[in-house]
């Protein structure tokens, strides 16, 4: 297939374009290259004749217009987004404008390509969310895709909007498709700014391990690399106008996710005193939710998908990943605000 890939440069969307490539799609990976992008991220696949890279902004219809018709895609995987909470705490502009209005955007160049093209049955436009836009769960239940939507941050309330344009354009114009709602998703190229890779290079850094209040905050976690998968299924097997919920099957407090790190550290790169001595508490997050739970028997019944990876692999892999590639993570960490406690509220 002939894809397009928003947000390709970033955690996830790089994921996605390295497996694509991988498995012999031609990928068009469209990228602004905003503070969480690098391109070393894709640098497996950068010399591959299957891959092109464009840096152009989701906002800018004309750019779409001529990515579509240059490429001419036989599906868009939309991955581009604003997407840590902190930040859209501190600064919800930005998140209302990316993931907004460039998903209409992205949406209107989609749909002017599609009906030029005669309306191809085959054409796929997968749009991938977040599981935040469910909410806050209580100690019991899980997000299933009938999951009324209660968004808490600005961040999900963006995406949020997002998810029902896609689902608008479906029902108005007919559009084909595709909507995805994921859990916490680590693993390797994780931008520094993110929970696991903060706990890893503060902890190598012996710096304090921040806990946002008590730690009790419950993530079901996901391997970002099962996640590439798990979107090139929906991509091919998924029903149109379908929303499908990925999760890793991994639920665990934020304090015992730490302490885990924390425990394969000791082993990976001992030091005199363990790790989990450098853990802190700090003040919460405003408005941090306190549990998300992804049911996710749709994807595996309907696709035959579940995650492959468990937390404990999937840790310690993430683990040896950033201590084998300190050059990486150590040339975004003077980025703007990595580093800093952001989303305070103040």
């Amino acid at each position: 297939m002939r894809l397009i890939v928003t947000g390709g440069a970033g955690f996830i969307g790089s994921a996605v374009v390295r497996l694509a490539v991988a498995r012999g799609h031609s990928v068009l990976n469209i990228d602004a290259l905003t503070y969480a992008a690098c391109l070393e991220n894709v640098a497996s696949v950068a010399a591959d004749p299957n891959y092109s890279f464009l840096q152009g902004d989701i906002c800018d219809r004309a750019a779409m217009d001529r990515a579509f018709a240059t490429h001419r895609p036989d599906a868009v995987l939309h991955l581009a987004a604003e997407s840590h909470v902190d930040r859209s705490i501190d600064g919800p502009g930005a998140f209302i404008n990316t993931n907004i209005t460039g998903t209409y955007t992205l949406l209107e160049a989609a749909r002017g390509f599609w009906t030029k093209a005669g309306r191809p049955e085959g054409f796929r436009f997968l749009h991938v969310s977040t599981d935040e836009v469910f909410g806050s769960l209580g100690p019991e239940g899980l997000f299933t895709e009938d999951t009324a939507y209660d968004p808490r941050s600005p961040y999900s309330a963006s995406k949020a909007a997002s998810d029902h344009l896609v689902r608008a354009w479906g029902a108005t114009y007919g559009l084909p498709v595709l909507l995805s709602n994921c859990s916490n998703n680590y693993g390797p190229y994780h931008f520094p700014e993110k929970l696991i890779p903060v706990v890893i290079l503060n902890a190598l850094a012996g710096r304090p391990i921040p806990i946002y209040g008590a730690g009790e905050n419950v993530r079901d976690w996901l391997y970002v690399e099962d996640h590439a998968d798990a979107l090139l299924t929906v991509l091919a097997k998924g029903q149109l106008g379908r929303s499908y919920n990925i999760g890793g099957e991994n639920e665990v407090r934020n304090l015992d996710l730490v302490r885990r790190i924390c425990a394969i550290l000791d082993e990976q790169r001992p030091k005199a005193t363990p790790y989990g001595d450098q853990i802190s508490f700090v003040s919460d997050r405003p408005g941090h939710d306190a549990r998300y739970a992804i049911d996710p028997s749709r994807v595996r019944e309907e696709l035959g998908w579940r995650p492959s990876v468990t937390l404990d692999q999937g840790l310690a892999q993430t683990v040896a990943w950033y201590l084998e590639n300190e050059s990486w993570w150590r040339a975004l960490q003077n980025r703007d605000g990595v580093g800093e406690r952001l989303g305070s509220g103040d």
